[in-house]
Parts: structure tokens; sequence; C-alpha cells
């Protein structure tokens, strides 16, 4: 996985935050003691954990160090450690009444096998909740590829990003496998954008991340000027000067 940048994830933390307070809201009442957010990032999805539930004892788990150190210095009186969530669940010993992953796990392939991974974080009872972009009905997700594919990029992008979600069907046989109760639903986010610029850069924090960095500043500018003009042409521009910049997302929660 690529190092985040937190700054620049920063930039839209309301927007990016809200799936992470619909997703706390969505947690069936109960006695929530000890939570662990998985792919916590700047810390903005531990924060809202926190306000919906200011009793538990929360753990905020990320790999990237740019992204720990902001939510650290953001909210220092909540607990963050770093593991990679690909591979690093297993070392950690603690059970939680609530495994949250918010905007985390597309990063991350087999699905099937990470979920019974965060699954046995929990207590018997215990709640996983997970938010994912669903990326297939995304036009960015076909914009950036697109782009990185052809003319003199081709070149430059020998290995593009893979996309690791399920469908909502495959989500929903591994859940009846692996939980004793659970909910499975979509939201549309239809967010408000300024410009057609401001789409690139929320991208910059994490869809583009992967190839900018191998990039120099020159090929990079380059780079994000031919996805601007894809976003243009995909995007219109509203009455009022706005751009509406929808994005879908998956949500489920789990009962062990």
């Amino acid at each position: 996985m690529p190092d985040w940048s937190a700054d620049q994830y920063a930039e839209f933390e309301r927007e990016r935050t809200l799936p992470a307070i619909n997703l706390a809201d969505a947690i069936p009442p109960g006695k929530y003691e000890k939570i662990i957010d998985i792919g916590c990032g700047p810390g903005n999805s531990s924060a809202a954990l926190r306000r919906k539930f200011p009793n538990a004892e929360i753990v905020g788990v990320d790999n990237s160090e740019s992204m720990l150190a902001k939510a650290r210095k953001t909210f220092p009186d909540l607990k963050f450690i770093k593991a990679d969530v690909s591979d690093g669940l297993g070392t950690i010993n603690e059970r939680f009444d609530i495994a949250f992953s918010n905007a985390c796990i597309q990063w991350i392939p087999n699905h099937s096998s990470l979920l019974i991974k965060m699954m046995d974080l929990l207590n018997v009872g215990g709640v996983l909740a997970v938010q994912i972009p669903l990326q297939a009905k995304h036009p960015m997700h076909s914009i950036i590829p697109s782009v990185a594919g052809n003319g003199k990029w081709r070149d430059i992008f020998k290995a593009q990003r893979s996309y690791n979600n399920l469908t909502a069907e495959e989500y929903y046989d591994v859940l009846s496998d692996i939980s004793s109760d659970f909910s499975i639903w979509e939201t549309v986010y239809m967010h408000r954008m300024p410009s057609h610029k401001s789409i690139v850069e929320w991208y910059k924090g994490t869809g583009l991340r992967p190839y900018l960095d191998v990039l120099d500043d020159k090929l990079a500018a380059e780079f994000e000027n031919d996805i601007l003009k894809e976003v243009a042409s995909h995007y219109p521009i509203r009455k009022n000067g706005e751009i509406l910049f929808e994005f879908p997302r998956l949500f489920f929660t789990a009962v062990k």
C-alpha cells in the first residue's frame, strides 16, 4: 500500500467522515467497552466512534506513519498503533466488542479470508462494522486506469492498481457464513464540489497516490492534468457553478 498524505486526505475531512458517522450510528445498541478502528487514517473515524461511544476504549490501527502522526497530534487522548491490516491483524492479541473499518479494506485482497480475521478480533456478540467505496460503480475508478493505460503512461505504469472489492452478493454470502446476524446496504453520497480540480485533489489523497508516487514533479503535474481533462468531460458543471460528485459506498454490520 502507498504511504498516504494525511494533509491531502484531511482536505475533504467532512465528506470523508460522514460515512464513518453513518456507520457508527448503524451499530446496534449494546454495551461496548473496547473498539478497534481498522485503517483509522488521520483519526477522524476514531473520533466519530468516541462521540458515539464516549465510555469505550478505542484503539486506532493504521500502517501509514503520516496518518498515525496526524491522528496522535489531533487526538492525543486516543490510542493509535501501527499495524499492516493485510497481514498484521493476527499479531493483535486483544479482543474487542466492535471491529470498525471505514474505507480501508478496498486496498487489501482476499476479502473472504480478511473478514474472517476481522471477525476473530471480536468477543462473542461483538459487531463487525465496515464501509467500502463501491469502486466498480464509481466513474473515477475507470477514469484513472483508463488514462494510466494510454499513451506514454502505458509504458510508465507497468502494473496498475488492482481493486479488491467483492460484489454485494458475495459479501452477503460471506457474512451469512461467519456471523450470527448481519445487515448490508448501499448509500450514494452526493457531494457538492467547487470545481473539477477539487475532485482531482480528493483523489490525490487516496486513489491517485499509487500513480503519483512513482512520478517526478513534472510528470506528476502532467498526469494530474490528463486526469483533470477526463474528469471535466465526465462531470458537467451545474447551473450554480458547482460539480455534483456522486460517491457510492457499501456498508455492512455483522454480529459474531
